[in-house]
């Protein structure tokens, strides 16, 4: 009881001194479908699956100092040219994040926490898809970090790409 009061306490310093600050305020599935347009037929054929998976990321501000971060997965599974089944999964937090602003801000709100958001994600599609009678999908891990660089990389280059255009005429 102590460690708990201690700690609100240290927040609310931490608050009222305008130290940067981050919390984790809630989990949960946003969106979730799962179909299989081919059983039982695909329950007959050798499971040897082909998996295509489409990832993506997205953030908004709910409130002041408060944003929503969304993980997007789509998994399309394939066996012999025939679709076995579908997953698309939205998995989205609410973080609390004070002191922080500019890249810092960008970088936790695209790669600090969908890192954190990522295993939910891997539970709620290996859940469904067990549920649907197929084996398990535990998805590899994902470097959000790199991609996030990534994306920075390929947005410096087209603006100076745009900028070496403008001076041209």
């Amino acid at each position: 009881m102590a460690d708990n009061e201690a700690s609100s306490e240290s927040t609310q310093a931490n608050q009222e001194q305008g130290q940067a600050g981050f919390a984790l305020q809630r989990i949960y599935v946003k969106d979730l479908s799962f179909e299989s347009p081919n059983s039982p037929q695909v329950f007959q054929k050798p499971w040897k699956p082909e998996v295509k998976m489409d990832l993506a990321t997205k953030n908004k501000p709910v409130a002041e100092n408060l944003y929503e971060v969304v993980i997007s997965v789509t998994l399309t599974v394939s066996v012999e040219d025939m679709t076995a089944y579908i997953v698309e999964v939205q998995q989205a937090g609410i973080f609390g994040v004070q002191g922080i602003e500019g890249p810092q801000l960008a970088q936790a709100l695209n790669a600090f926490c969908p890192n954190l958001l990522f295993p939910y994600l891997r539970e709620t599609i290996d859940t469904t898809v067990i549920k649907g009678s197929f084996p398990a999908m535990m998805l590899a891990p994902v470097n959000f970090d790199a991609l996030f660089a990534q994306a920075v990389m390929q947005k410096q280059k087209v603006a100076a790409e745009k900028a070496g255009e403008s001076t041209e005429h």
